[in-house]
């Protein structure tokens, strides 16, 4: 198995101290929540078709659009 070292401020590590809880065990489970959400958003990523520029593009609509929504309904 490997070893992760991770330095945390003294202050947080008072406050976590203060709680009767398995920090490594939680450490482990966040670290794994958040490599299983990468990975599905790889394989997401690495079926698409859409160029970098074309999520820029529609990025770009998407904020006009919005943008004109909310002006909208301010001045309405």
């Amino acid at each position: 198995m490997a070893e992760l070292k991770i330095i945390i401020p003294q202050e947080l590590w008072r406050k976590m101290e203060s709680f009767e809880i398995d920090w490594h065990s939680i450490t482990r489970d966040l670290i794994k929540k958040k490599v299983n959400e990468l990975s599905e958003l790889k394989s997401i990523v690495s079926k698409s078709k859409m160029t970098e520029e074309d999520a820029l593009d529609l990025g770009r609509k998407v904020n006009k659009s919005l943008a004109k929504k909310f002006k909208d309904s301010a001045i309405g």
